[in-house]
């Protein structure tokens, strides 16, 4: 079966995945899996995402729940960054879990409401995209402790219970010319990546 353009292009990612079988990817996710979702996927204001990532790169943040601490740093982050990253040409897109109410109030606290948004609530492309639930070390380990403080409390944060899955980790990646040219995937719910640097050709993200 020919597969679309785009597809053709997301089965190219990087060099590791052409010499690896649909059946046995070992770079983290599926690319088949990644290709036939995001033809389908739809952001809330209607656009499909196969056409945002023709029109220009692509930096797709996968958020966790709309309670957490890192959740909202990170939107703060993006806030900030906002503006470089789309002097790039960048278009940011955001997925979140499904906590439609909780994140649409804490999208509108950080002032990234006009950034396009995919609801997952089965959180199939968290999974097409290999970002799985977190361990108990990922979650509450001593770092993710300090972190909470120091982003919560000091950063102004907060926190409060999650209305999705609490376990689920985030990550970021970068697609440029239907290509998944960047990624950042979380070792911990703490880590902080930088969001300008994922998206720069010569700056290639360690995760």
């Amino acid at each position: 079966m020919r597969l679309p353009t785009h597809q053709q292009r997301l089965i190219t990612l990087e060099p590791s995945l052409a010499q690896t079988s649909p059946s046995n990817l070992n770079s983290g996710f599926d690319v088949f899996a990644v290709a036939n979702l995001l033809e389908g996927a739809v952001t809330e204001d209607g656009s499909r995402f196969v056409d945002l990532v023709e029109r220009s790169p692509v930096l797709l943040v996968f958020l966790r729940h709309a309670g957490c601490t890192f959740c909202r740093e990170a939107l703060a982050d993006i806030a900030q960054s906002r503006t470089a990253i789309e002097a790039d040409g960048n278009q940011i897109v955001l997925v979140y879990l499904g906590d439609r109410a909780e994140m649409d109030r804490v999208i509108r606290k950080y002032s990234v409401e006009s950034l396009p948004r995919i609801c997952d609530p089965g959180q199939h492309l968290y999974r097409a995209f290999g970002l799985k639930r977190g361990t108990l070390g990922q979650l509450v380990g001593p770092k993710v402790w300090l972190r909470a403080i120091t982003a919560g409390w000091f950063g102004g944060h907060g926190v409060s219970r999650p209305a999705a899955d609490s376990a689920q980790m985030p990550g970021v990646f970068w697609i440029d010319k239907g290509m998944i040219a960047g990624r950042f995937r979380h070792q911990s719910a703490a880590d902080r990546p930088c969001y300008t640097e994922i998206c720069k050709p010569a700056g290639k993200p360690t995760r």
